[in-house]
């Protein structure tokens, strides 16, 4: 992409370091930033103890908007309450709902941020969105493609929730981190003068309600729906609360003797919560997943069964595996542990992102 002091591009500010620092790369490159900030909807409850920092509060627009008039860049808000009610948070709870297990992150990207960022840009007649995640962007000119690569920094790469991206958004878009690592990042923050970012602690929220609060959200937006907990012998060890409480190698509030337990799975006819005492169970190893509506950034599924590499959530290491079936089934060559309806399986060959899509099913 050629830049000169025209070239304008909408950032996604959050208020945090990451889309800050790429606020002010882009700056600092040539281009003509405009920050977007996009306002959420929140679990709007006393008991939602969200923490410092997080995304879309009063707090992180206020540091967007110091950082944007520090900078000399324009500064917009933008109200997407419903329609991140809707798709999102409607798409959370649906999930639970199911008793799957839901990643409302890698959604979002798909449904609302990068959509909005791009149509709020084609208002402004500006062709290039940037966001702050650690992902980088080729084009290959071989295949004729955009593909989406991992950031450098290992530990931070995002590219696995960004796997639903495509071509034409690809083409417009930047990363201006996918080249940083996260401690670069910082020091570029300091030796900038925003040394107050290395203060803040990091949110780990979702955005619209605390990781501390979730079983209290639930308990209001579900509710409670008691059934039995029992071993892989049917033996009933005590009662729980609603199995959209759980997920698959879950340990944590699975309070019955003779523990720790683990969630090994779900009987949902019965409403019977399954568990192991086994912390590496057989049951909780798995080698086949299968996907429902694979997506691949290329814009074409594979023809015939491909070696790639793929990890079945996000803080997971890649594992060599093979797909078939146009990225409906995906065979691990080692078995994967805890295997969950509702996650993400996302699909690599080198430092390349091919895609991803839910999963469907534990066979």
């Amino acid at each position: 992409m050629k830049v000169n002091n025209k070239t304008k591009v909408v950032v996604g500010l959050s208020g945090g370091v990451d889309s800050s620092i790429s606020l002010l790369l882009l700056k600092k490159q040539g281009y003509q930033p405009i920050g977007v900030s996009l306002k959420y909807s929140i679990w709007e409850n006393k008991r939602n103890i969200l923490k410092e920092n997080v995304c879309c509060s009063a707090e992180s627009f206020n540091i967007a908007r110091e950082i944007c008039k520090k900078l000399n860049v324009p500064y917009y808000i933008i109200d997407e309450q419903l329609d991140f009610k809707e798709k999102v948070i409607g798409y959370f709870l649906r999930v639970l709902k199911e008793k799957k297990t839901p990643n409302p992150c890698l959604v979002c990207n798909r449904l609302v941020k990068f959509s909005k960022l791009f149509d709020f840009a084609k208002k402004k007649g500006i062709k290039y969105v940037a966001t702050g995640h650690y992902a980088r962007v080729r084009e290959n000119k071989e295949i004729k493609k955009y593909e989406l690569l991992k950031g450098k920094d290992e530990k931070k790469d995002q590219s696995y929730f960004l796997c639903l991206l495509n071509q034409k958004q690809l083409k417009n878009i930047v990363f201006p981190l996918g080249n940083y690592t996260k401690e670069e990042v910082y020091k570029i923050a300091k030796k900038e003068g925003f040394d107050f970012f290395s203060k803040i602690k990091q949110s780990q929220d979702l955005c619209f309600v605390a990781k501390q609060s979730i079983i209290s959200y639930l308990e209001e937006e579900i509710g409670f729906e008691p059934g039995e907990i029992i071993d892989q012998k049917n033996n009933i060890l005590g009662q729980h609360q609603g199995l959209h409480f759980y997920t698959i190698g879950q340990r944590r509030g699975i309070i019955v003797p003779n523990g720790p337990w683990w969630v090994i799975g779900f009987n949902i006819e019965k409403n019977q919560l399954i568990v192991t005492n086994q912390k590496d169970d057989p049951g909780l190893f798995k080698e086949t997943v299968i996907v429902l509506n694979p997506s691949f950034i290329s814009g074409q599924a594979p023809k015939k069964a491909i070696k790639v590499e793929a990890k079945i959530r996000f803080n997971q290491p890649l594992s060599p595996a093979k797909l078939y079936l146009g990225g409906k089934k995906l065979v691990f060559d080692n078995p994967q542990k805890a295997i969950t309806s509702g996650q993400w399986a996302v699909f690599y060959q080198g430092d390349v992102c091919l895609g991803g899509g839910e999963i469907k099913e534990r066979p």
